[in-house]
């Protein structure tokens, strides 16, 4: 019989083809998300739009994603991942497509900032995540790091062949290819392989062991209980999940201001377009080597740390470039922030579930991206909003150095353990 423990018998257990499905989701959508960064200036050039419009765009699209997903994850620990991410590939696959017609900001509004983020919000990485950890229990974050990787890939692949479209084809019809792809794509995965739970196979989560029955004459055995898991309200009663939310906003602050901008700050200082997307595929790369790291070292180190480091190594590359701006540094800078981009999404879930038990970590990872996206969207928007004002970049990086203590701070305050009812 097929079950959740490995086995020499000649199956593969059913989660590792959730997990490769989630990868090719992931894969897809995330050259959806970053070839925004490679349209920013073709779009400008084209629609005689400045970077705090087109920059409040994406700040619109973050707001509601955040919001969307936050939902999604209520509805996910309700019904599963199956029909949520097949409804909003329908959205985000219309928002792309639509977006090839548009002419005026209100219809980018509508395209990207509206039907594109709800898409988005219905098959994001904390859903994915927590989606890997009905799966796993044993190597939990190492599957949680194999899905999310697909982000990464898919940046690094995805990413030169929209810029080599933009450049012989224009922006419009990068955008409509990316719709079709994600709408052909995640609706094959969706019909075809995506579970939310080993028991609607009659399996149990890879590596569960049969709890076997109490040892004679053993009182701990028949009274000790689990603590209660704790809900959103709950868990917002502790100061630990107030301690990762600050850190979440901090992180998506510093992730999608890079994001965003990284293509238009490389060719501001006279690196080629092609150079500056290709700079942006390898930032997705390196990210992959974070979230290798960081899912296997959370389940031998705990989350804190791999934490705490990122912001050591963001403080440290926004200074390298704000004390010496040459374009060597700006590569340096560029792959050692794509080495941390991704580091607290397996955190996310794999220290919910640590701290507040599995029944909610749909919702309570949900939560803590919304954060994280609404700060993403924000700071993206005021990256673009001082640009137009001072002429550079530099103000807004000094600002993100300086949270980056901040962050360092949080992480290492948290407190690492199951929290109860109090």
């Amino acid at each position: 019989m097929m079950s959740g423990q490995p086995s020499s018998k000649s199956y593969l257990f059913f989660g590792w083809y959730i997990l490769s499905a989630c990868f090719f989701i992931l894969f897809f959508q995330s050259g959806a998300r970053y070839a925004f960064s490679v349209m920013f200036k073709p779009m400008l050039a084209d629609l005689g739009w400045n970077r705090t419009s087109l920059s409040s765009a994406f700040f619109m699209n973050m707001t509601f994603f955040a919001l969307t997903m936050s939902i999604g994850g209520r509805l996910y620990d309700r019904y599963g991942p199956k029909w949520i991410i097949l409804v909003s590939t329908l959205f985000m696959s219309a928002g792309y497509v639509g977006i090839a017609f548009i002419d005026s900001l209100w219809e980018f509004y509508i395209c990207y900032g509206l039907l594109a983020a709800i898409g988005f919000g219905g098959a994001s990485i904390p859903l994915i995540a927590a989606l890997m950890t009905n799966w796993f229990e044993k190597r939990r974050g190492l599957a949680i790091s194999l899905a999310i990787s697909g982000n990464c890939i898919g940046q690094f692949l995805l990413v030169p062949v929209f810029t080599a479209i933009v450049l012989n084809h224009g922006w419009r019809i990068s955008y409509a290819l990316i719709g079709f792809i994600m709408l052909a794509v995640n609706t094959l995965l969706c019909l075809t392989v995506i579970r939310g739970n080993p028991a609607d196979l009659g399996l149990k989560p890879y590596g569960r062991k049969e709890q076997g029955p109490p040892e004679p004459g053993s009182s701990k055995s028949t009274t000790r209980t689990m603590p209660e898991d704790l809900g959103l309200r709950m868990a917002l009663g502790t100061y630990s999940f107030w301690l990762f939310l600050v850190i979440m906003f901090i992180c998506g602050s510093g992730d999608f201001l890079v994001a965003v901008h990284l293509v238009a700050f490389l060719t501001d200082f006279g690196i080629t377009f092609k150079a500056a997307g290709n700079i942006l595929a390898l930032f997705g790369l390196l990210s992959m080597g974070g979230i290798l790291i960081a899912g296997p070292a959370s389940d031998r180190f705990g989350n804190r740390w791999p934490i705490a480091l990122t912001f050591v190594l963001r403080f440290m590359v926004y200074i390298l470039i704000l004390k010496y701006p040459n374009e060597l540094n700006f590569y340096i800078f560029a792959l050692l922030f794509g080495f941390t981009f991704m580091i607290t999404a397996p955190l996310t879930a794999t220290l919910m579930g640590r701290l507040y038990g599995l029944s909610h970590v749909g919702l309570l990872s949900g939560f803590a991206t919304t954060v994280h996206h609404l700060a993403g969207g924000f700071w993206a928007y005021m990256g673009g909003m001082v640009f137009d004002r001072t002429g550079s970049y530099r103000l807004i990086f000094v600002i993100s150095a300086a949270m980056c203590l901040i962050a360092v701070a949080c992480a290492l305050l948290i407190k690492e353990k199951r929290h109860g009812v109090s």
